[in-house]
């Protein structure tokens, strides 16, 4: 994009932390002066004694280009665009690789302590990989976008109101070519959007594509905050990507982190020799059990880089959504440190009001200047109303991943089925504060990770009661409310856990059960983005009853997911691997129930015992309900019916 100057304000605005889009303006940017295009280099580096623009184009001599310290703090300099091109020397750079290597530079930085430290441009637009780091000139301003039919009418309707199923994915191991080869945005493109579209998802969530030196790290540990990785391709070809999934009508979620930064030469510790981007004390400064350095929210130049980084993945990138990383990390002072490593707030307490109150900035600006876009908090503790608005004192996050849920859950799931009937308030405690947040019920990467297991190996028994207990679980967690969130490769079954050097083991749909799986939650995820019932109402108890929801003898519940306008639909799962023939739902009114949909059924992979004909209500009171019904409860299944009122006609 072309080099915004910014006047006064705009300066002011940076240093005050109210910036949002500092990226105009700093780092490096195409620039016409009389008839002459040039480039323009922007960094701030306050305490900086010399800071020198460096790379192959002056063959890293720091003496050949230095930059001119503003009043502010800024250093700035501006060069001919001719010096990167390669017909300045057609016989040294006449094959792609040097043109590459000439678009390169660095800022070469005499740090306050008096040493060179060579630093990677925190507002570059594009880098290089590992090891190097540099960055790389790139013109953001040509990509012609087709998306914009989906632009303009995906915040027409309040997104809590709308299905959102998301698959969370790894850009680099979901596929990969001949050879284990790393596929490049646009060839996942060919092959992510009609996946996603059968499978019947309406959001994906990325992993962090921000450029970071350890792939280890899965890119939670971000040198370039800006710079979409270059080992998938070129940010054209990763806009090209969002660009094709709008048009197939799939909202994109990045995920994104504000928390904290690796302490890599070219990023941003101690940027000019001081902290920058950190804070100067330590015990604030410093995550030990990640090895990383937390970013100072109370520094208006830090404030204003995040909330301008947010922006503008939303804005350039057409982003639909951020997944904030570790909010926790950042809400609270001791989170993940020993007494002695932290430092209390002013009024000796251990929230973070610095973070607080960017956190609210953040979420303000994103509702403010990019309309229909949603911001989702993983928080992983009961920090008070994180998605309520900021004018009621909440954090205005639109979402929170339901880490309470998901955990109980997957506790339970771990349990023999024999064990389950003591443990049943495992899946009935959620709903004690279901609707305290607006959720997303996450079955993550962190899930499948680390020895956790497999969502497949997470059951317990033999082969089929696992797939079957599998089936059943997203069948209870589809019916539950809040919005859904499942990482690759559980929709069919991966056996072993995630593993970031390869790709997802697609062999296994060659065999038995998997494919069966697969069927199932591409019929599962159609029937909740096509019901009303099952998403439209996930904040209230307008939405939600439970049926039966005291049979922990059994290991089964039962309840009723409304759409506000005359649409139940019925959910009934069996947590053991008992079938039961006559199984007793209870009924708010008198209705004809119709299966739509059961986990058991031979075509996923089940035992087949499913209701062939609709079943009527009877004036049996069960569980405080006035009607009841009997159904043929498969073993380890969920089933759902429709459930149309006698004398309906509706429906």
């Amino acid at each position: 994009m072309w080099y915004n100057p910014p006047d006064g304000q705009r300066r002011d605005g940076f240093h005050m932390g109210n910036c949002t889009d500092a990226y105009n303006f700093l780092g490096a940017h195409p620039v016409e002066e009389n008839g002459e295009l040039k480039w323009h280099f922007s960094v701030w580096a306050p305490n900086a004694r010399r800071v020198s623009l460096v790379g192959e184009f002056c063959d890293w001599n720091r003496e050949a280009y230095p930059m001119e310290k503003q009043y502010d703090g800024i250093w700035e300099l501006r060069l001919p665009a001719a010096l990167f091109h390669p017909e300045r020397d057609p016989e040294r750079y006449n094959y792609p690789e040097a043109a590459e290597r000439l678009r390169t530079y660095k800022y070469d930085v005499l740090c306050a302590d008096g040493e060179w430290h060579m630093r990677a441009d925190p507002y570059g637009f594009e880098m290089e990989l590992r090891p190097n780091n540099g960055s790389k000139l790139r013109n953001l301003s040509d990509y012609a976008w087709n998306d914009q039919a989906w632009m303009e009418t995906r915040g027409r309707e309040p997104a809590y109101r709308k299905p959102m199923n998301i698959y969370e994915m790894h850009l680099g191991t979901w596929r990969r070519g001949e050879n284990n080869r790393v596929l490049n945005y646009a060839e996942i493109a060919d092959q992510l959007v009609p996946y996603l579209q059968d499978m019947g998802y309406t959001h994906v969530e990325f992993m962090p594509v921000m450029e970071h030196p350890f792939d280890g790290s899965w890119g939670y540990q971000v040198t370039g905050y800006y710079a979409p990785t270059s080992r998938y391709g070129t940010p054209d070809q990763f806009r090209y990507l969002i660009d094709r999934l709008h048009q197939a009508g799939i909202a994109v979620i990045l995920d994104w982190v504000p928390a904290h930064f690796p302490k890599d030469e070219v990023g941003l510790r101690r940027f000019d020799g001081t902290p920058c981007y950190e804070h100067a004390d330590s015990r604030r400064a410093e995550m030990p059990q990640w090895g990383t350095l937390l970013f100072d929210y109370a520094r208006g130049e830090v404030s204003s880089f995040l909330l301008s980084n947010a922006i503008f993945w939303l804005r350039e990138y057409h982003a639909d959504g951020l997944r904030c990383d570790a909010v926790s990390c950042m809400l609270y002072l001791d989170f993940g440190k020993e007494p002695g490593q932290w430092l209390p707030n002013d009024e000796g307490g251990r929230e973070n009001k610095d973070a607080i109150r960017f956190l609210r900035n953040f979420n303000e600006a994103v509702y403010r200047e990019c309309p229909g876009a949603i911001t989702v908090a993983e928080e992983s503790t009961a920090f008070p109303a994180v998605t309520h608005p900021v004018y009621d004192g909440g954090l205005g996050f639109g979402f929170k991943w339901n880490m309470g849920w998901m955990n109980d859950i997957l506790s339970y799931i771990a349990l023999d089925p024999i064990y389950r009937q003591y443990h049943h308030d495992k899946i009935t405690f959620s709903m004690m504060y279901a609707f305290s947040e607006n959720y997303v019920l996450p079955f993550s990467h962190d899930e499948v990770v680390h020895g956790k297991h497999s969502m497949a190996d997470k059951q317990p028994g033999d082969l089929w009661q696992k797939f079957a207990g599998l089936r059943a679980l997203y069948g209870y967690y589809m019916a539950h409310p809040g919005k859904k969130l499942l990482f690759m490769g559980g929709e069919f079954g991966q056996f072993i856990e995630w593993r970031d050097t390869e790709q997802l083991e697609w062999f296994l749909l060659n065999y038995e059960r998997h494919p069966e799986l697969q069927r199932f939650v591409k019929a599962l995820n159609h029937l909740y983005r096509d019901e009303p019932a099952l998403h439209k109402i996930d904040d209230s108890w307008d939405g939600f009853k439970w049926l039966n929801v005291n049979d922990n003898q059994r290991s089964a519940v039962a309840l009723m997911r409304s759409d506000g306008e005359g649409s139940h639909i019925v959910s009934v799962t069996n947590f053991t691997p008992q079938p039961y023939m006559n199984y007793r739902v209870g009924l708010p009114f008198d209705c004809e129930l119709t299966e739509i949909l059961n986990s058991d059924r031979a075509e996923f992979g089940g035992s087949n015992l499913y209701n062939g004909v609709p079943l009527r209500a009877e004036s049996i009171p069960q569980e405080e309900h006035p009607f009841s019904c009997e159904i043929a409860l498969p073993p380890l299944a969920t089933v759902f019916f429709r459930a149309q009122r006698v004398g309906d006609s509706s429906l």
